[in-house]
């Protein structure tokens, strides 16, 4: 080709992901400006509800929960999820399964059309082209999360009909502030005037209230309007109209998901004039829903935990978990994270359970190096009988940890996306006595 030859026009969903990394110097430029514009000359619209999800955590099961309950009340739904653990694919659901390579590339192309001259983030770029996938899919109710914050997040250029906020903490401080009031306010960007705001959060920053206040939100509180109840065995919630008893404790695992349940439950109760589910449908879908990575417990010899937990709020909730688990005779630990994490707290919270640190790099710059990360856990670690080595890949660390686990031991994975996605390219792993992780069999996700 010649240098003054038109650039050749992505045809594959890969391609066009390569073309979106290319339009804009920055990965993160907050605003909605030109979302907006962009958006409008696509014209995007939503028929059926759409519920918006926000928070530090929780965000992932929170959906996945309203995307099983409303599939076995019969609604077709559509949910939009980031980041993916392995395939791009896994961000846009319809109907329960991912969206085609082939339809989110034609939404790309859409995109492309309609962004003219104007530069699109990654994120930015890539939420419009999914947005155009589930507006028309003929969806009864679409479950949108939202990647960073909320006011400015490109998620929130659509209009919720009822705004989900999940567990508040301190995370991406370089654009949410310093406090769980500054980052509470940017969360609340996602409530709508007269609209529900169901806040999961049991103790919320003030500044949530007080914006959902100042705009005129149906504020639905944890404790306030809707509360849950339960013991060992089984679990009860009720709300402003309605109570549900005897309930199953979520598929999902860890005692952080009867939260999000309660959660989940109220925005369906405020939502029911437009999306009634059945009590029956609560229980199926609570007692179904699955979301891989969310403190998954895969069995095997050694025992083997994916988790995502990439935040010192997070960390505590794996660590909280873990230690409920029972007793091992050893906890591998194969960790990777980002660089603008909060590591000291991270590490702090699993070092008395982890015997066995496998340190990793991971494919992306954003990330802190497996030596770095040995170096922080060396500089603040009180177990002096621990030990720890460093990896290439997460995958690489994986095959060093099972190899030199017992079949009563666990491994744990956790810290970034990255690091559960690297152990899950080739499907989940099956441990068994003495071999290796690539030895093994494996089922797919």
């Amino acid at each position: 080709m010649s240098e003054s030859a038109a650039p050749t026009t992505p045809a594959t969903l890969a391609d066009w992901l390569a073309h979106a990394e290319r339009l804009h110097p920055q990965n993160i430029d907050m605003g909605l400006e030109r979302l907006r514009a962009v958006a409008a000359r696509m014209a995007l619209r939503f028929d059926g509800p759409v519920i918006t999800v926000a928070g530090t955590n929780g965000k992932g099961s929170t959906c996945a929960m309203l995307e099983a309950i409303l599939t076995h009340a019969g609604y077709r739904t559509g949910v939009y999820t980031s980041p993916h653990l392995v395939h791009f694919e896994e961000r846009c659901r319809l109907r329960g399964e991912p969206a085609s390579a082939a339809t989110l590339a034609a939404a790309c192309a859409e995109v492309e059309r309609a962004r003219g001259d104007v530069a699109l983030t990654y994120f930015e770029f890539t939420t419009l082209a999914i947005l155009h996938v589930l507006a028309r899919a003929g969806l009864d109710a679409v479950i949108l999360e939202v990647g960073l914050g909320g006011r400015l997040d490109a998620v929130n250029l659509v209009d919720t009909d009822c705004a989900v906020i999940t567990s508040i903490d301190v995370d991406h401080t370089a654009w949410l502030g310093e406090t769980r009031e500054a980052i509470g306010r940017e969360k609340a960007g996602i409530m709508r005037p007269g609209r529900p705001a169901i806040v999961s959060d049991p103790v919320p920053p003030h500044s949530v209230t007080a914006h959902a206040a100042a705009i005129g939100a149906d504020l639905w509180l944890c404790g306030r309007d809707f509360n849950v109840s339960g013991d060992k065995q089984q679990w009860a919630w009720a709300g402003r109209g309605r109570r549900y008893s005897g309930l199953a404790y979520p598929a999902l695992r860890g005692a952080n998901q009867l939260v999000n349940a309660a959660g989940v439950l109220a925005a369906l109760e405020a939502l029911r004039p437009r999306l009634p589910v059945t009590a029956q449908a609560v229980r199926n879908g609570l007692a179904h829903v699955a979301l891989p990575g969310r403190f998954q417990i895969v069995p095997g010899q050694p025992a083997l935990v994916l988790d995502v937990a990439h935040n010192p709020h997070a960390a505590a909730a794996l660590a909280a978990n873990l230690d409920a688990m029972g007793f091992y005779p050893a906890t591998h630990a194969v960790f990777g994270a980002m660089g603008d994490k909060e590591l000291a707290p991270m590490l702090a919270r699993l070092d008395p359970l982890v015997d066995h640190w496998h340190f990793t790099d991971l494919p992306t710059p954003r990330a802190l190096s497996a030596a770095a990360l040995q170096a922080a856990w060396q500089a603040q670690t009180q177990r002096p009988d621990a030990t720890s080595a460093t990896h290439a890949s997460p995958a690489q660390a994986l095959r060093a940890a099972a190899a030199a686990a017992r079949a009563t031991d666990r491994i744990v994975v956790f810290g970034s996306f990255y690091t559960v996605g690297g152990v899950l390219e080739n499907g989940v792993p099956r441990l068994q006595p003495g071999q290796p992780a690539d030895g093994t069999a494996r089922q797919r996700l």
